[in-house]
């Protein structure tokens, strides 16, 4: 029987992002590093031609039209981990990932929205001297979360 207290999943996904090309690399790495689903609010993109392994195809895609909508369907349980370069945010090196968690990210240009941040259970940042490109931003917080660190 499932226990729905240790069982873990995580989606990641980008809010208005600004490049396909984005996508599909932040997709083929999502798939590598073990998300549940990816999404996309605002924005929505087809196949990328850097998405290799096809992972739009070989997990759940979901696409939101607004903020209010994709956090009205976050899945029961699971917290919204912000990625964010602000004060508030924890620093991602002693950042314990949720057991159940959406990652969000915002375009490299704005960044997550006033509402995304204000509604994220966690806003999380990593050490940078300025801000990275969102899929590596990413990728970088998937694989943090790979690391053997105690779950909350």
């Amino acid at each position: 029987m499932n226990d729905n207290f240790t069982n873990e999943f995580f989606g990641i996904g980008i809010q208005n992002g600004k490049t396909p090309e984005n996508l599909g690399v932040l997709w083929r790495s999502a798939q590598n590093l073990g998300a549940s689903f990816i999404f996309t609010i605002g924005n929505r993109y087809a196949k990328q031609a850097c998405d290799t392994h096809n992972a739009v195809k070989s997990m759940p895609y979901f696409h939101y039209d607004t903020f209010e909508d994709f956090f009205n369907n976050i899945p029961k349980g699971a917290r919204l981990v912000g990625v964010e370069l602000t004060e508030e945010a924890v620093a991602l090196e002693t950042f314990n990932h949720p057991r159940r968690c959406v990652y969000l990210l915002g375009a490299e240009d704005h960044g997550l929205s006033k509402q995304a941040i204000e509604k994220s259970h966690f806003l999380v940042k990593f050490q940078s001297q300025l801000s990275l490109n969102v899929s590596v931003a990413g990728s970088i917080v998937m694989y943090d979360r790979g690391i053997n660190k105690p779950r909350v």
